[in-house]
């Protein structure tokens, strides 16, 4: 089994909904703000937000000192992680169905096991995150990319009725990175 997250979408490319593409950042809103609710936003004197929607203090305090990543917090996180999946999969346009607040097969997200987080190495998840700062640089760039090609989805539903395979597949690669 991999060791990462691996994300799989169900595109939906011909026989779009038009009208509700025109409106699709209108109808995401509800469940955006549902999900929404489940971060904490804190603000610095900037006026700059940092948002921590998963739980990472205590999964760090817990890898660290008892070496043991929480039952409870990864349950919470793949839940969460999940559900954003799925409203993301809406507004970006890869399917016309409302994203459910429950599981749904719209998105399917596997885990690596953990084994409890007894195969976690203490330390190595605080060298991981370090070194991860190249890979949100590239993340960026390829957001860019991602929101391009939502566009470009957009307005080729509201022309021909159908998703591009190429807009799809680039939407697809861009979430699941």
């Amino acid at each position: 089994m991999s060791q990462q997250i691996e994300t799989s979408f169900k595109v939906q490319l011909d026989n779009r909904n038009r009208s509700t593409v025109i409106w699709r950042a209108i109808l995401v809103a509800p469940v955006a703000f549902f999900a929404s609710s489940f971060t904490v936003d804190t603000w610095d004197n900037n006026g700059n937000a940092y948002s921590y929607g998963l739980l990472v203090l205590p999964v760090i305090l817990a890898l660290l000192f008892r070496g043991t990543y929480p039952s409870y917090v990864l349950s919470f996180n793949k839940a969460l992680f999940g559900l954003v999946n799925r409203v993301w999969a809406y507004f970006s346009l890869l399917t016309d169905s409302y994203p459910s607040i429950e599981e749904s097969d719209a998105v399917s997200i596997t885990y690596p096991d953990i084994d409890g987080g007894k195969s976690l190495s203490r330390g190595l998840p605080l060298i991981k995150w370090a070194m991860a700062i190249p890979l949100y640089i590239v993340g960026i760039a390829y957001a860019i990319y991602g929101i391009v090609l939502i566009i470009l989805g957009w307005f080729s539903i509201l022309l021909n009725g159908s998703l591009p395979d190429y807009c799809a597949d680039g939407i697809v690669r861009t979430s699941q990175y």
